[in-house]
């Protein structure tokens, strides 16, 4: 009991609470804006958390992210452009539903849904973790390769590319983790005689390269998105009620697979999104309506979205595996902050996890009177010209690069990896997994490593151990599926001859 008042003290401290304001604010504007993702928003404010306490760190990070997710809504529904990749799924429907005068329910259902599922997803973090965590201190460095093997199997299965170009960018991630001389040996590899290479590529400058700097050349790219006419909106949430007595089992399945998908490494908010309103299709009592403006599908992927936000930090905070791309750059920040991932997290910081739980439960309370003000304003700040904002964004990045680093090695970094992000995804291939493989190479490589020299060389305690065994079943199973898919798709689906 006392973690816990102590949890509530640094949460109502001054600092915090002005981190959870404004990075509220912020990840609704940036979240509301065509083009501009959650995890991009998430990656800008990384520099700004080198001067924060660790708690309030945390919170801006939190708290951004689950306000940008929601914010995605607005331009989807308003101008049938989504806001964030995680609106993708239901723009249509959303947009429709403006068309014949119902944009306040389709707003007010994206609000409602978006801040339940961000509650039901806090409850699962609440109680999966600590189960856990106590499980996960009987594990030895031969379970933590299998599992951080397992999550860059995942991150490849999740990918709505192909999966042989899944596997080729986790392949570049690992290739990556590798530069330096970070590693068991102490042997500096691929730094081409580069003093700047020889402490590797630290995660954050390429996260916020690929993830921020891409998406400045991606809006280069294309056309800038109509504007909205002023109009006035009636009231927001009326009707909500309705609608989650009449779609509860839509909601609740919503949670559930917002759930699952997020505690799955590398899928995140946009894969549940789309996921959800797939079911939500397939077992409705009335699948013909949809597209056509019929809200059942925003209820479950509404709730399904925000609820996965939360579960993604479950494999993150217990084995410093990331749930999706914006726990990836939380990994960074929480290391940053000496709140190093794994199960010892609830035993020795237990007033810490505490509180990281109790600013979820704010986050997603603020976010409906916050949300109904700004889907108010949206055709104001909807107006904001692309050319001023993306240099704005541009100078971040650069400052936060030099940030990281003091020097300007960090800066250069960031523009090589916005490049390679730009370049990935104009030609398919998904740059959640190379994060992925930036992030966990070097603890799927350490912890191979030490297993080795523990057992001597031999490779047989990777399969002897019962739940090592377990592991090292399913990490094989998801990188033979491609080859799998690959070969029913060459056959028609027939079967082999014998």
């Amino acid at each position: 009991m006392n973690e816990v008042i102590e949890a509530f003290r640094l949460v109502a401290a001054p600092d915090v609470v002005i981190a959870i304001v404004a990075s509220a604010i912020y990840g609704l504007v940036v979240g509301s804006l065509p083009g501009l993702s959650a995890t991009m928003a998430t990656a800008l404010l990384v520099p700004v958390t080198f001067w924060l306490s660790p708690i309030a760190a945390i919170a801006t990070i939190i708290t951004a992210s689950a306000m940008a997710i929601f914010s995605g809504d607005i331009p989807g529904c308003l101008l049938r452009i989504p806001g964030t990749p995680a609106s993708a799924a239901y723009t249509d429907e959303a947009y429709a539903m403006t068309r014949k005068g119902q944009a306040e329910m389709a707003l007010g259902a994206g609000l409602w849904f978006s801040a339940i599922g961000g509650i039901v997803g806090t409850l699962s973090l609440v109680l999966m973790a600590p189960l856990l965590a106590e499980m996960a201190l009987s594990f030895s460095t031969f379970e933590y390769f299998w599992l951080a093997f397992l999550g860059l199997m995942c991150a490849t299965l999740v990918a709505r590319s192909s999966p042989i170009k899944a596997i080729a960018s986790m392949l570049l991630g690992l290739l990556v983790s590798c530069i330096g001389m970070e590693n068991p040996a102490g042997t500096p590899r691929f730094t081409f005689g580069l003093t700047d290479l020889l402490g590797g590529i630290e995660p954050i400058p390429a996260l916020v390269g690929v993830f921020a700097v891409s998406e400045v050349m991606r809006a280069m790219a294309t056309a800038e998105p109509p504007k909205l006419p002023d109009r006035k909106f009636g009231s927001i949430l009326a009707g909500q009620w309705m609608l989650t007595k009449k779609y509860q089992w839509p909601m609740w399945r919503g949670n559930l697979i917002g759930i699952i998908i997020g505690v799955l490494p590398g899928a995140g908010a946009d894969m549940a999104a789309w996921v959800s309103y797939a079911m939500s299709k397939k077992f409705s009592k009335e699948p013909e309506k949809f597209g056509t403006g019929h809200p059942e599908g925003l209820v479950e992927a509404g709730a399904s979205n925000n609820a996965s936000l939360a579960s993604g930090w479950v494999p993150s905070l217990l084995f410093g595996i990331p749930g999706d791309t914006i726990t990836a750059i939380a990994i960074g920040v929480l290391y940053m902050k000496g709140l190093n991932p794994g199960p010892t997290l609830f035993t020795e910081n237990a007033r810490s996890m505490y509180a990281l739980y109790l600013i979820f439960i704010i986050a997603n309370i603020i976010m409906i009177p916050l949300g109904i003000v700004m889907i108010r304003i949206a055709s104001k700040v909807l107006r904001a010209p692309r050319a001023s904002i993306m240099p704005v964004i541009l100078l971040l990045c650069a400052v936060g690069a030099y940030a990281t680093g003091n020097n300007l090695f960090s800066v250069l970094l960031v523009g090589a990896f916005g490049i390679l992000g730009f370049v990935m995804e104009r030609n398919g291939y998904p740059v959640a997994a190379l994060v992925l493989g930036i992030v966990m190479g070097t603890m799927v490589e350490q912890n191979f490593i030490t297993s080795l020299i523990k057992s001597d060389g031999d490779v047989m305690p990777f399969f002897e151990r019962p739940v090592s065994a377990v592991l090292a079943a399913m990490t094989i199973g998801a990188l033979l599926w491609p080859l799998g898919v690959w070969i029913w798709n060459r056959t028609g689906g027939r079967r082999l001859p014998a």
